[in-house]
Parts: C-alpha cells; sequence; structure tokens
C-alpha cells in the first residue's frame, strides 16, 4: 500500500500544478477579454478604463468555469508525465504500487477542485457575471436600441386586453429588469399600435416600470420620464424565460426550479445547470483518468505525442458531448438528470475499462 507521505506528495504536486494552469489561464482570459471589450466600447461616451477593468474581471471567474474540465485535464497530464520523466513513477511501481494507488491522490485532488469550482467560484462566477452585465448596460445605455441589437428572447403579454411584445438588448436583476428595452403594443387587426422605447424597465407587481421612455404613435415621438404597461406576468414567468441559468447560484437553483415548477413552468434550462454541477466533480474526476490513460508510459520509450493528442482529443469530445447532451435537456428532449449524468457515467466506465485492460489486463 502507499504511505501517506507518498500520497500527499502526489497530491500536492497536481494540486500545485493545477493551481499553476487556473492561475495562467486566468490572466490569459482577463486580457484577451479586455483587450476585446475594450476594443468594442472604447467609442462610447461612458466607457473608462476603469469601469472596463471592472466588467473583465467580473467576466473572468464565469468564463473560468467553462474552461475547469480542461484545466483538470491537462494539469493530470502534466502532473504523470513530469513524475514519469522523474522516474518517480518508475521507482513507485518497483515499489508494488499500483496505478491505481498513485492515480487516487490525483483523482481526490480532481474531486476537490471541482468542488470548490461548484461551491466558492461559481457563486462568485454568478455574482460577477451579474454585475458586469449591469456595468456593460451602463456603457451601452441608449446606444443600442436597433432592434436588431437585442438579444434577449422576446415575450408576449396579453394584460387588459391589450398584446404586448417585449424586448431588451440586456437582461439584468435575472430577468426583472431590462436595459434599452421596447414595448409594442398590438392592435386587433395585428398592426403597431404603440412603440415605447425605455432605458430601463422594472417588473412590479402587476405593471412594468419604463424610465426615460420615448413613446411612438401615429408617427410622433414623446419623451416621458416615467410610464407603466400593465402586465400579468409572474416573477417567476419571467425568470423562466429571461434569466439565465449562469447568472443564479447554485445553492439558490433548487428553491428556484420549485417555485418555477410549481407555477406549471418545465424549468428545464435550471434543472439542467443544476445537475450539470452536480456532475462536476465526477466528471474532473472523468477527465483525470483520461489524462492517465496516454500520460503513464516510461519516460525511456518516451511520451508518443500522438497518444498526448488522443488524451487531448478525447477529453475535447468529452466535452462537446456533454454541451450537445445539455442543449437536449435544456430543451426537454432528454431528462436533464440523464443529460448531465450520462456522459460523465460513460467516460468514467471508459478511463477505468482502459486502465484494466492496460494495468491489470
Amino acid at each position: 500500500m502507499m504511505g501517506w507521505t507518498l500520497g500527499r506528495y502526489f497530491f500536492i504536486r497536481y494540486s500545485a500544478i493545477t493551481a499553476w494552469f487556473f492561475v495562467g489561464i486566468f490572466a490569459l482570459v482577463f486580457l484577451i477579454d479586455f483587450t476585446e471589450f475594450s476594443s468594442r466600447t472604447s467609442g462610447l461616451p461612458n466607457f473608462t478604463f476603469r469601469t472596463a477593468v471592472a466588467v473583465s474581471a467580473l467576466r473572468v471567474p464565469m468564463i473560468m468555469q467553462q474552461t475547469v474540465p480542461f484545466v483538470a485535464l491537462f494539469s493530470a497530464m502534466a502532473t504523470l508525465i513530469s513524475l514519469n520523466r522523474k522516474y518517480e513513477l518508475v521507482i513507485a511501481r518497483s515499489a508494488g504500487i499500483s496505478a491505481w494507488q498513485f492515480l487516487l491522490p490525483a483523482c481526490i485532488g480532481a474531486l476537490l477542485f471541482g468542488i470548490l469550482t461548484v461551491g466558492v467560484l461559481n457563486p462568485i462566477a454568478a455574482y460577477g457575471f451579474s454585475r458586469s452585465e449591469f456595468l456593460e448596460t451602463t456603457i451601452r445605455s441608449g446606444h443600442s436600441n436597433q432592434i436588431s441589437a437585442f438579444s434577449a428572447p422576446w415575450i408576449r403579454q396579453k394584460a387588459n386586453n391589450v398584446d404586448t411584445i417585449i424586448g431588451a438588448r440586456a437582461v439584468l436583476n435575472q430577468g426583472l429588469e431590462l436595459s434599452d428595452a421596447v414595448f409594442f403594443e398590438i392592435g386587433a387587426d395585428g398592426e403597431i399600435v404603440e412603440r415605447k422605447d425605455a432605458v430601463r424597465a422594472y417588473l412590479r407587481d402587476g405593471y412594468w416600470e419604463l424610465n426615460d421612455v420615448k413613446r411612438y404613435r401615429g408617427g410622433a415621438a414623446e419623451s416621458l420620464e416615467q410610464d407603466r404597461v400593465a402586465t400579468n406576468l409572474k416573477p417567476e414567468f419571467v425568470q423562466e424565460r429571461l434569466a439565465r441559468p449562469e447568472t443564479i447560484p447554485f445553492f439558490d437553483l433548487p428553491s428556484t426550479i420549485e417555485v418555477a415548477r410549481s407555477f406549471g413552468l418545465r424549468a428545464n434550462a435550471f434543472a439542467m445547470q443544476f445537475h450539470s454541477l452536480m456532475a462536476l466533480p465526477p466528471l474532473l474526476v472523468a477527465m483525470t483518468l483520461i489524462a492517465a490513460t496516454v500520460s503513464m508510459r516510461f519516460a525511456r520509450m518516451g511520451q508518443s505525442a500522438t497518444m498526448i493528442l488522443g488524451g487531448v482529443l478525447a477529453g475535447f469530445l468529452l466535452y462537446v458531448v456533454s454541451v450537445l447532451v445539455k442543449a437536449f435537456g435544456n430543451a426537454g428532449f432528454v431528462p436533464p438528470f440523464v443529460a448531465a449524468w450520462l456522459p460523465v457515467v460513460v467516460a468514467l466506465f471508459f478511463g477505468v475499462t482502459f486502465l484494466l485492460y492496460k494495468e491489470d489486463g
């Protein structure tokens, strides 16, 4: 059996390499995002260097959450290759320690990395992304009122026998606040009767509160400081339609799903996000096993570039399949639980089967 000292050494090596990978990718993502965001918004009147830095810094945790599986894959590969090149794995094998024993510290490290991602990074990313959207809309406010610039889903409501179509450039506060919103009132003949453009729109109890409004009726424009549009939409429905699941912290997802379903909504997107986060720690363990299948050859034989590339492609394929199945789960074609856990289970079986054949077969 592998002793505590050697196991702790392998665990510390894996943790240190993972930390360096994470910090390096964090810095790279921040520089790329800051450069790209500045190039798009530097010409706007509200742009400042400090705000651009804040927006990029707040968005990076959300991007890093998407890169965590690859961080786990590359750090596991780098750890095993470095141990091989220094003949430390050779000595461990000669002492009678099996691959399963010296892979255990890396798998435990990957599991802890996933738990920290879900419990710490995800709430930070959710808050940071929501805050970055608010800062970005502050910069862009009033400069994105073209219909083609609207990225939020359009929703239709009928209140007081009046049909209204609502769109917005950005959704804030988990769907309860709209930035650069537009409200089209539709007449009985299907034609647009009135249009209202608002810098901000807030969902209140029974009405939308519009601020800094321009109202168009019959070709004439009228500016209003505030206005109201009646609505029968509930906050839970608006959140289900407009809020991004990524902006809701992991610990708030169960209550959000329960409330949405109590109103008869499917809440597939929120359920898919919850199960995907639950499956993330085992997914990182699967990535570690995939890395082990291509990184444990004896150094004198050389780490085949083809095998290492195969491991990278296998990890990338697993990630693509996970995203594809997640899309089916969001659409309701596959139960969210199955869509989140099926790729993880298949990857774990693949890694374990390959290692069993290679090490014990």
